[in-house]
């Protein structure tokens, strides 16, 4: 019988490997339908559902092992849970009899707090509770499981930790802060995923402003396989729900970012590796900090000079001179060349990005991307139409919106240009359901909506078949039709003269 690393005994060192948890990893924390995406660091403290903890002896435990918190806030590997005994499974035939006064329970609150001063567990807590319960044998078997349920989350410190995925960070975006996600719901993303026929090697572009969790969800199908080119507004794009995947180094290297605001530059033609040059004033700052320092040396070199010179009766005064404006002097040249570094970094940043721009400006050229994918807070005609050329022929396209008009009119648009076919605008309808025994029914509460998809294929548009090579080729294709017989366009003609006539 073989045994999973999160039912080792503890004191016997955990197998290390890709399932396991490692210092460094990004993990989500789970207690009941509650997600937080986290990072393991040794000696940093978590909180998470109002319980603070440190997340050191979870390192070396495989993903889905579930931890105690005990005193002190360190994490202890919980054991598999007995079967409960049968005197919890004596239970009443209805609850028409109990009385919700508030006089049931035995223990008070200063009996409960005493327990947790003594450090005793939140699962013997709970089996006190039911022990000291007046009516809790006299509640049906599901009352008393619901009575179980509330005490355990209430009184159990039990924290998950689970492996980030695209579900699970789609769902706890969407519990915890659905606007950084546009109000994405998990089942529209999967759908947007399928749509776009995301698979590895292909060259996908994508415009979000979802927090980087639509370009994590790609990146993940993908496999670090094909590139995606990644089309951001404002400074520099928001990646903050794909850090959280974890992604190892090799999946970045098919990642690639472009600004939008050079996107029609792009398109005309005009677009240079000078326009993205930094400028000029960013290295004037370090000349003039270089000959300030210049200058402050000369000056402590005179200043020296000068106290050495002086007479040896205010030597007291001369050694206050040393140290008092030599350590002011030294902490701003420390400031100077703190801030020469500042620079010269940040310099050296902007000409990568300045690369990194000219190789993704290289890939749009080609004009081959196997999809295209938006789903931002801007309105969508506007980008869809610029970005629909640099997609070839018969490829998908998906666009998302929280609305159903923006989408409505890029959809008039969309049939106006021509170039695209297959065009469907779609709205998920999702309810969850509970699945307990005899007890199996949709829940009461639903999601309201969760966005709008519009998304179609791409074709050859009628103004490419308008080339002079295109139309010679159409010409040919035209002039080997064969021709009608004489008898068959009089019968024609007959019928729609009487047609006309009537």
């Amino acid at each position: 019988m073989e045994v999973s690393a999160a039912e080792q005994p503890s004191s016997l060192p955990p197998h290390l490997g890709d399932h396991c948890i490692h210092d460094g990893d990004f993990v989500v924390l789970k207690r009941e339908d509650v997600f937080k995406a986290v990072q393991v660091q040794r000696r940093k403290k978590v909180t998470f559902e109002k319980q603070w903890f440190y997340l050191d002896n979870a390192i070396g435990h495989s993903y889905g092992s579930t931890f105690e918190v005990s005193s002190g806030g360190s994490l202890q590997l919980r054991k598999k849970l007995e079967e409960p005994t049968s005197e919890t499974k004596e239970a009443g035939t209805d609850n028409r009899n109990i009385v919700d006064d508030g006089k049931s329970q035995k223990l008070t609150q200063d009996d409960i707090k005493a327990l947790k001063d003594k450090g005793i567990k939140g699962e013997e807590i709970v089996q006190q509770l039911i022990e000291n319960s007046t009516t809790f044998r006299d509640k049906t078997e599901f009352a008393q499981d619901k009575y179980i349920k509330k005490k355990k989350k209430k009184y159990e410190a039990i924290v998950t930790i689970l492996k980030p995925s695209t579900r699970i960070l789609s769902i706890m975006y969407y519990a915890r802060e659905p606007g950084k996600i546009n109000h994405m719901r998990y089942d529209t993303l999967a759908q947007m995923l399928t749509l776009g026929n995301i698979r590895a090697g292909n060259k996908m572009i994508v415009m979000e402003t979802c927090s980087g969790l639509v370009l994590g969800a790609m990146m993940e199908r993908m496999g670090g396989f094909g590139s995606i080119i990644q089309l951001y507004p404002g400074d520099g794009p928001v990646r903050a729900a794909t850090a959280c995947f974890g992604f190892p180094k090799s999946f970045l290297s098919g990642l690639h970012e472009f600004p939008l605001n050079k996107v029609n530059s792009l398109l005309n033609g005009t677009f240079s590796a000078e326009m993205l040059s930094s400028e000029p004033k960013d290295s004037t700052p370090v000349e003039e900090s270089n000959g300030e320092l210049e200058e402050k040396q000369i000056a402590e070199q005179a200043d020296e000079d000068n106290i050495a010179d002086a007479p040896e009766s205010n030597t007291g005064e001369q050694r206050l001179m040393e140290i008092v404006p030599g350590d002011a002097e030294n902490k701003e040249l420390k400031d100077k060349r703190s801030k020469r570094d500042h620079i010269q970094g940040k310099q050296r940043r902007q000409e990568e990005q300045r690369k990194r721009h000219m190789e993704a400006a290289a890939l749009l050229r080609e004009r081959n991307a196997d999809g295209l994918i938006v789903a931002s807070r801007f309105h969508p005609t506007p980008l869809l139409l610029s970005l629909l050329d640099f997609v070839a022929p018969s490829r998908p396209f998906v666009v998302y919106c929280q609305y159903k008009e923006p989408l409505l009119e890029c959809y008039t648009k969309l049939r106006e240009r021509g170039g695209v076919i297959n065009l469907r605008l779609s709205e998920t309808w999702l309810r969850n359901y509970q699945v307990l025994p005899d007890r199996s029914h949709p829940k009461l509460l639903m999601s309201g909506g969760g966005g709008y998809l519009l998304s179609g294929f791409t074709v050859v548009s009628d103004s490419l078949r308008a080339e002079p090579s295109l139309k010679s080729c159409t010409g040919a294709l035209d002039s080997h039709k064969p021709e009608e017989p004489a008898a068959k366009k009089q019968k024609c003609m007959e019928s729609a003269s009487s047609l006309l006539g009537d």
